[in-house]
């Protein structure tokens, strides 16, 4: 697979989430993806599954970027570094970063990811 191809979803992937369009992530994944965000939750996978956890997420913000800083591509797999920030339903900021590790299957699509982040640093936040 070309790093450009790879380039593409990933890029489609951090679109849809600064979107928040909760169909057009869930595109960017294999029917049998699994998701690991973050890598000490339990599991996530297929379609159903990540529209249900990215669905909660959109109904905790009235706003959530995240954006793709550096991209590191090998294989069918890339690393990227990404800082992400937005406002809750109750007003408050956030700020945070990241780390994701994406793994594309031969159809273009993301078959693995495992993120790197403390989500207890954003509920922290939101609550304070």
């Amino acid at each position: 697979m070309s790093p450009e191809t790879i380039s593409r979803i990933i890029r489609a992937y951090f679109a849809a989430i600064r979107a928040m369009d909760v169909e057009a992530w869930v595109a960017t994944f294999a029917p049998d993806a699994v998701s690991y965000d973050p890598v000490d939750a339990p599991p996530t996978a297929g379609h159903d599954a990540l529209r249900q956890f990215f669905t909660a997420i959109v109904s905790t913000f009235d706003k959530v970027s995240i954006t793709e800083d550096q991209i590191f591509i090998a294989g069918n797999s890339a690393a990227v570094k990404w800082t992400g920030q937005g406002t809750g339903k109750n007003g408050r900021k956030v700020k945070f970063e990241g780390i994701d590790i994406f793994e594309l299957n031969e159809a273009g699509l993301i078959q693995t990811i495992r993120a790197y982040w403390n989500p207890g640093e954003v509920i922290m936040q939101l609550q304070d």
